[in-house]
């Protein structure tokens, strides 16, 4: 008798119900609540099958009907909570620490793999009866590990982060890597596709690289359509949600490449590029919707699944327990192999930061499985194609592995972990830890005490509860070995790392209020993690490399600079450029408010040494960051200042809707009046925030007219030239070109300084300077180097351009003829004005 559309949402919102009332049981039986909800599942499914066998019709034969009719099949599992629950896997996971991990995840999510389909699959051959392909099947179905039991207990008790992040990258891949091995055996097994090992592995190969790629494309896609949503939270989560299955069916029914990897990789590249894209309140509405999807479909999964449990077991005999023995065994023993034998050799080849032994035991008794194997298990029973006696051993035994490692594993690895002591914090994290309480809790002190006054509390109540707080910052003060815990090194790296991620935080804000645009801000949103993880691995050497790399144009820059001097086409630069001027101004600002940050809240906790140390560092990035502004403020000082009023309106702007914001919380205002302000400051918002117009040309015929060596040159040459020129950006220690070169062009300084290098002499050029003419009169190749060393803006005028000057100005040759004289007669460091090399 089948179940009813109605019984089967009835019971879809009893099985809720039964998800509901588990989460606060598990965490007072301190038990995971996936092992708990499997528990429930399996004695549902079996209770429902037992009442169905009896002979006397009951009262509830309908409800057992319904579990055991459920209208749910392997297909149900592979494409509906599968590319959801793989998806907010990836979209939860901090991308660039991942990336620090690669190797590691990559190893356990593909080398263990491979190794333990092979160890099963050998294992089982001389002794299961069945042949080595389906032993080898099997191995694959079992090899996916399941991170949702593991990772909860992780964050119930508090374990150490990067414990975490390594079981949660390993899930990300691991799903595909098993269900790709285990499509090529099935279809070996079934006679559609034989295929030889190398054809298999390119199969293999292609199904990952074609899944990352598709994932990641349709990833940007969709990111790039957001700005059309016009803000409209509901329709942006409503793209994410569309995302997974649209990456997941085109490459699995489509394209053949790997579903599961195409759904990670676009969770990923979400995870990386969303909190520049969405605002952030809208990042943080989508995790949240996220977050409750994710825990619907993987509580709805491991109860559906384990309800399958006692229909996967029937037949079984003795010497199935047997079997599942030894896959306990031989698993064990590949994942062993895997993390304390290949793992050294990432560190030995400095592909992986050290992985500690407590992380390697963890992480082997943490392999547990779920309902991945069971519907792969699943999946296989439901093929007609599949010889009956395969269908029932790999029913039994995966059914049996996944029991076993959710009863036994999953029951123990909190003890485990408390055990190895990685639910506690370092001995540096917990004198900071500490000293940031001790420090909080009297600022709390003295806050409450003036709070107290204000709202009348009696003196006895407001020192009682003074007291208490005195006692904890006496408590917090002696267990406080911040100073010898943690090294002067150690603060300063701790120092940049929080004025980095406070830069950030200001940076959200700013786009929260729409002070800049989606592009500018993942530019500027990379930037600050890129100096967080500089000084995060390499101190404060890191952060001042990440800084310089900040201030240096990128691809996208020096695409847009060939184009203008190569083709003459202009606006790709202007973009680039008024970008430029947007980020370092952006950067400017956001750096300069942080200096009451520092006072009032790092020199507390790092103390006044430290803070100054860092405090030097920061402006020694100020300094760079100075000089770059410098040197195109100098040049287009109009669209600065327009630029500078922009941002100060936007400010404006802010500060207006907080005080009616405000207003509104005192009830000064009724709600219709303050819509109508925010629409008033909406529709000024728009008008402040169009694009400005930036015109790379703009001014040159006045700065070309400054150069000494064109004193008294027509005006009509002038204006040719500065139509001949192309504008030129350098940064400190860029070639700009060496020595042997085709002499292609002549240079002249607008901005900033050059040094020249000659037979083994230097000389230093700098505002108003030529160089490379000598080069380009007499026909040779570069006798030197020029190098810049300081953010310059260089004026390039071809060879042809130029020869067409000196012929229609003779003068001008004659006039660079006698400057030649005096530099050779000149002292080699020393720089002489309107002349170069």
């Amino acid at each position: 008798m089948l179940t009813t559309l109605p019984n089967t949402l009835l019971a879809i919102a009893l099985l809720l119900v039964v998800v509901s009332a588990i989460q606060p049981l598990a965490r007072r039986l301190m038990l995971s609540s996936t092992v708990l909800l499997a528990v429930v599942g399996v004695l549902l499914g079996g209770g429902a099958a037992l009442l169905l066998d009896t002979a006397k019709p009951t009262p509830l034969d309908e409800v057992a009907n319904t579990l055991v009719q459920f209208p749910v099949n392997a297909e149900v599992f592979l494409f509906v909570f599968l590319p959801l629950l793989v998806f907010h896997g990836s979209l939860s996971i901090d991308v660039r620490r991942l990336a620090r991990d690669w190797a590691p995840v990559l190893v356990m999510a593909v080398v263990a793999v491979l190794v333990t389909t092979a160890a099963i699959g050998f294992a089982l051959a001389p002794i299961a009866g069945v042949s080595l392909t389906a032993c080898l099947m099997l191995g694959a179905i079992v090899a996916t590990t399941d991170p949702s039991a593991v990772v909860g207990i992780f964050r119930e008790i508090g374990a150490n982060s990067r414990l975490t992040r390594l079981v949660e990258g390993e899930s990300l891949l691991n799903d595909a890597a098993a269900i790709s091995i285990f499509t090529i055996f099935l279809a070996q097994l079934t006679g559609d596709h034989p295929a030889a090992p190398m054809e298999a592995a390119l199969t293999f190969l292609t199904s990952f690289t074609g899944g990352m790629a598709v994932g990641f494309v349709l990833a940007r896609a969709m990111l790039a359509v957001l700005p059309w949503m016009g803000g409209n939270r509901m329709a942006e989560v409503t793209l994410t949600l569309a995302l997974p299955y649209v990456a997941y069916i085109l490459c699995d029914e489509a394209l053949e490449f790997s579903g599961v990897v195409a759904a990670a990789a676009a969770g990923l590249t979400v995870s990386a590029v969303g909190p520049s894209t969405f605002r952030p309140r809208s990042w943080q509405f989508l995790q949240d919707i996220w977050d409750q999807l994710s825990f619907w479909a993987s509580s709805m999964v491991f109860i559906l699944a384990s309800m399958l449990v006692p229909k996967l077991l029937l037949g079984m005999q003795q010497h199935d327990l047997m079997l599942i023995g030894v896959v306990v065994l031989a698993a064990m023993a590949a994942r062993a192999a895997v993390l304390f034998g290949v793992m050294p050799l990432l560190l030995l080849a400095k592909l992986s930061q050290r992985v500690p032994i407590p992380f390697k035991v963890t992480m082997l008794w943490g392999g547990l499985r779920g309902a991945i194997t069971l519907a792969l298990a699943l999946a296989v029973t439901e093929n007609r194609a599949v010889p009956r006696e395969v269908q029932q051993f790999v029913a039994i035994v995966a059914t049996g592995y996944v029991l076993s490692t959710l009863l036994v594993n999953g029951t123990t690895l909190r003890f485990l972990v408390r055990a190895l002591k990685l639910d506690r914090l370092s001995p540096a994290d917990q004198a900071l830890r500490n000293q940031v309480v001790a420090i909080g809790l009297g600022e709390v002190r003295d806050k409450l005490r003036d709070t107290a006054a204000d709202y009348g509390f009696s003196a006895p109540t407001t020192a009682h509860v003074v007291e208490i707080y005195d006692r904890r910052v006496k408590v917090e003060t002696a267990a406080n070995t911040f100073d010898t815990a943690i090294s002067d090194r150690e603060r300063v790296t701790l120092g940049l790392i929080t004025f980095a991620s406070q830069e950030r935080s200001l940076l959200l804000e700013l786009f929260q209020e729409q002070g800049l645009s989606r592009r500018m801000m993942e530019s500027l949103l990379w930037n600050a993690e890129s100096m967080i993880d500089g000084a995060r691995t390499e101190g404060r050497l890191g952060y001042i490399q990440a800084a310089r790399r900040r201030l240096q144009p990128g691809l996208r820059f020096h695409l847009a600079h060939r184009l203008h001097r190569q083709f003459r086409i202009d606006k790709p630069l202007m973009h680039c450029m008024a970008e430029r001027f947007e980020m370092l101004l952006l950067t400017h600002l956001v750096s300069a408010t942080m200096s009451r940050f520092m006072r009032r809240r790092m020199e507390p906790v790092l103390g006044s040494r430290v803070t100054d140390v860092v405090r030097d560092i920061i402006a020694r990035r100020e300094d760079l960051l100075q000089d770059a502004m410098d040197t195109l403020r100098l040049q287009y000082p109009g669209y600065a200042e327009a630029l500078e009023t922009r941002l100060l309106r936007q400010l404006g702007l802010r500060l207006e809707a907080e005080e009616y914001a405000t207003l509104r919380q005192e009830s000064l205002v009724g709600e219709e009046l303050h819509e109508e302000l925010m629409r008033g400051l909406e529709a000024i918002r728009r008008q402040v925030t169009r694009p400005l117009q930036f015109n790379i040309q703009s001014g040159l015929d006045k700065r070309i007219a400054e150069f000494p060596l064109f004193a008294g040159l027509q005006d009509a040459l002038l204006h040719d030239l500065a139509m001949s020129v192309t504008s030129r950006f350098t940064v400190p220690g860029e070639d700009i070109y060496r020595r042997r070169q085709r002499s292609r062009s002549v240079y002249l300084i607008s901005r900033g300084e050059v040094t020249l290098s000659r037979e083994g002499q230097e000389s230093l050029l700098s505002h108003g300077d030529i160089f490379g003419e000598v080069e380009v009169i007499q026909g040779q190749r570069r006798q030197g180097r020029a190098r810049a060393t300081s953010f310059c803006h260089l004026l390039e005028l071809s060879a042809a351009d130029f020869h067409r000057l000196l012929a229609e100005a003779p003068a001008l040759e004659r006039r660079i003829e006698r400057v030649a004289e005096k530099r050779a007669a000149s002292r080699p460091v020393e720089a002489v004005p309107g002349l170069g090399v």
